[in-house]
């Protein structure tokens, strides 16, 4: 039997946490509630019949978090997007898995589902022996803090919103870093390697590759691979990764020339080209339903010998990064 990657093999694991696994409309899609289908929508409809923490069907906007162990046991909390939902996952999933700060975030790019949350990034920064905010860096690339400037001034200039002098200014250092896998950074003593992609023609998404160890490749908004990205997390590129994270957006179909996101077959397409040693599916709209998908994606895994299965909000990958 298999190891269970939600259970630590040690106390000084390194980890990845999904605190989100949805489309930026989440899940359950109010619509589908609203104004109810015949037959309803059996996906959406068990929002309101199960709790979110028993149904892997409840999908948060796409966020990650990576719990990284440094050498000498002390552990770094690094957050990749920071969306409309990230009040709700902080009471869910920061304090489930006992989640204490954020010690640096990484944007992939402007849309809400990925910066709405900046507005309580005060929430989950770092005090100092005196009780005092410590100054939290943000990295992102200069077309994503030119648009966070126009939509959240006083997070740029560093003060309170509407003039409260009373109230909590977030401490923000911003970074900007360049869409070009030849440029990595450095959050929280990680290596993170920028990995351009298409989110529709004209606009460019970042994900990420990072792992001193085990190597992760993340991606959660698509449309088309470029070449360079391809080639850093390729196996017969730069080298296989272990684990490769990336979104399935819509069940059926190919996308065209419109189109922002991979679709299933597209996505299982691109896992075959990459050939990672594991994927995980995330981004899923509510034409996915969990354990069927998961159901279809076990035999696929056993005919193409590469583990894949949708993840869930919550789950917690134990990996030695």
């Amino acid at each position: 039997m298999e190891p269970d990657p939600s259970k630590s093999p040690t106390g000084g694991s390194s980890s990845l946490i999904f605190l989100g696994t949805g489309c930026s409309g989440t899940l359950p899609d109010a619509r589908c509630l609203l104004k109810p289908s015949t037959p309803p929508c059996a996906v959406c409809s068990m929002g309101i019949s199960l709790p979110p923490e028993g149904n892997p069907n409840y999908r948060l906007n796409t966020s990650l978090l990576v719990d990284y162990c440094h050498d000498d046991g002390t552990h770094r909390y690094i957050l990749i997007d920071i969306g409309k939902t990230f009040r709700e996952q902080v009471l869910r999933w920061f304090v489930h898995h006992k989640v204490p700060y954020v010690d640096s975030i990484i944007l992939t790019h402007e849309h809400a589902d990925a910066v709405l949350g900046l507005d309580d990034v005060w929430v989950v920064q770092p005090r100092n022996d005196r009780n005092d905010v410590e100054q939290i860096p943000i990295f992102l690339t200069q077309f994503t803090m030119d648009s966070i400037a126009r939509r959240f001034p006083y997070l740029v200039e560093q003060r309170p919103e509407d003039g409260d002098e009373d109230a909590q200014a977030a401490k923000i250092d911003w970074k900007i870093v360049q869409d070009d896998v030849e440029k990595p950074f450095v959050a929280s003593a990680l290596e993170f390697v920028p990995l351009p992609v298409m989110h529709g023609e004209g606009y460019i998404c970042l994900g990420f590759l990072f792992g001193r160890r085990a190597r992760v490749a993340y991606l959660s908004d698509v449309s088309r691979f470029l070449p360079k990205t391809k080639h850093a997390i390729s196996k017969s590129g730069a080298g296989q990764v272990d684990l490769l994270i990336l979104e399935a957006n819509s069940l059926h179909g190919v996308g065209d020339s419109f189109s922002t996101h991979l679709t299933l077959s597209e996505s299982l397409d691109a896992i075959k080209r990459i050939h990672p040693k594991r994927a995980l599916l995330i981004g899923m709209r509510h034409f996915f339903e969990h354990e069927r998908e998961n159901q279809m994606l076990a035999e696929w895994s056993i005919r193409e010998e590469i583990p894949t299965q949708l993840a869930h909000d919550g789950l917690r990958v134990f990996i030695d990064i």
